[in-house]
């Protein structure tokens, strides 16, 4: 009987270090950014390599593998969060996502259960995606992908054990076995036959600068399917529900924002009615210089926003912005109605920088009235969430013109998109 123990706790001893938990035909697709790209284009890039392994998944010389995909950590987002004295790195996705919703439409898991199921914290191969130096010598839009000396100088070194070392989302005792540049232009999916086709037998690979190749199909039906799995984790929901009722009046059921547990059971049978305000992202900071023709002064968008008020009948406003507190103050003196999402320092801590982003994001993506700024990821994103709730065009897709501009300056909702087939052309 003695014996028997013994052998039950060796077994179960090596399943929790992960020896026994990987199945045998599992392999991984693990990816990074560059370390400047923002929180919102990350979530962009997130749904380019998603479909990327949907579609190995589906192809017929990869039917014998498990491919999974690793979520790479949160952190480093060198504009965006800068926040003194708060640990921004190693953030799981579960922090931000409902990582349970995203595995309804990919397998994936976390990068500190990746490390859990092969045993030690490596990668057998890094990618690193880069353009062609010759640039486009045709001056043709051609797909092709090639094995490239490094154009860049990499953040990645070789020590004596030859093992490779880089950032590797802050976790400094990662390394990777092989690493090689990979001149690549094109979809997302130009990818699937050298990860499929022989070019690799590694269980492992990370594709860095993830953003270096384009969505297959973007506004396509996987790229739906993807983006609505994207559900934000039930702690950040929470959150902006109960700002929402304490501050604006708003809940699900009279705005008739009432989403299934299930994403992929959610049809849209009516139009939302959104809460009792007016939503604004305003961005300035960077875009003050980078879109400063695109960026209305503080004044005119208190004379938009108080119009705005009257025609749809609300007295507040929910405001987004990067502007500084004093210049949230000016506008606040403009628009009495006007209320903004201000966490306590100890909420900040356990929410971090991106908890916050999406907190502000919910508000907005609930508002009877959505206006955003221009080409900003951020309110790209609120958007989208307004689509995937059934939100009216002529409420979500506006943005305020510039000083400079007049007013009837190019709205989103009035773009006609035209989709053109694109011939998939192997180099």
């Amino acid at each position: 009987m003695k014996y028997s123990i013994h052998i039950f706790s060796l077994i179960l001893c090596l399943f929790q270090s992960g020896s026994l938990e990987a199945p045998p035909n599992r392999r991984y697709l693990l990816y990074d950014c560059n370390p400047g790209e923002g929180f919102n284009l990350r979530r962009d890039v997130y749904l380019r390599i998603a479909n990327l392994l949907q579609s190995i998944r589906s192809d017929k010389k990869c039917k014998n593998d498990d491919w999974v995909l690793v979520l790479p950590p949160w952190g480093r987002i060198g504009y965006h969060w800068k926040e003194r004295g708060m640990e921004q790195s190693r953030i799981k996705w579960s922090t931000f996502f409902d990582v349970e919703s995203l595995n309804k439409y990919i397998p994936v898991m976390e990068y500190e259960d990746y490390i859990e199921e092969v045993g030690e914290p490596m990668i057998e191969e890094v990618w690193y995606l880069q353009g062609y130096a010759e640039g486009w010598t045709s001056g043709e839009w051609v797909e092709k992908i090639h094995e490239r000396p490094c154009i860049d100088t990499l953040a990645y070194e070789s020590g004596r054990d030859g093992k490779f070392r880089g950032w590797f989302w802050g976790y400094e005792e990662t390394y990777a076995k092989k690493f090689k540049c990979v001149s690549v232009q094109g979809m997302a999916k130009i990818l699937v036959g050298p990860l499929c086709g022989g070019n690799t037998t590694a269980k492992s690979v990370m594709l860095d600068r993830g953003e270096s190749v384009l969505h297959d199909m973007f506004g396509g039906i996987n790229y739906w399917k993807c983006r609505r799995s994207m559900v934000f984790s039930e702690a950040l929901r929470k959150e902006a529900d109960k700002f929402r009722m304490e501050n604006l009046d708003s809940n699900d059921e009279k705005d008739k924002t009432v989403m299934p547990r299930d994403w992929r059971d959610h049809k849209c049978t009516e139009d939302a009615l959104g809460g009792p305000y007016i939503a604004l992202h305003y961005r300035r900071k960077d875009f003050l210089h980078v879109r400063k023709e695109g960026v209305p002064s503080i004044l005119r968008v208190a004379e938009q926003l108080n119009q705005l008020m009257k025609k749809y009948k609300v007295k507040k406003v929910f405001v987004a912005s990067d502007g500084t507190k004093e210049e949230m103050e000016e506008l606040k003196s403009l628009v009495p109605g006007m209320v903004m999402y201000t966490p306590t320092k100890e909420k900040l801590k356990a929410l971090k920088m991106g908890g916050v982003a999406i907190i502000d994001q919910i508000i907005c993506s609930h508002a009877k009235y959505f206006i955003g700024s221009k080409e900003s990821t951020f309110s790209f994103r609120i958007q989208e969430e307004r689509e995937i709730m059934c939100f009216q065009k002529d409420t979500t897709f506006n943005r305020f013109c510039g000083d400079a501009e007049t007013s009837d300056c190019e709205q989103p909702t009035r773009w006609k998109i035209v989709w053109k087939s694109d011939s998939e052309i192997w180099d």
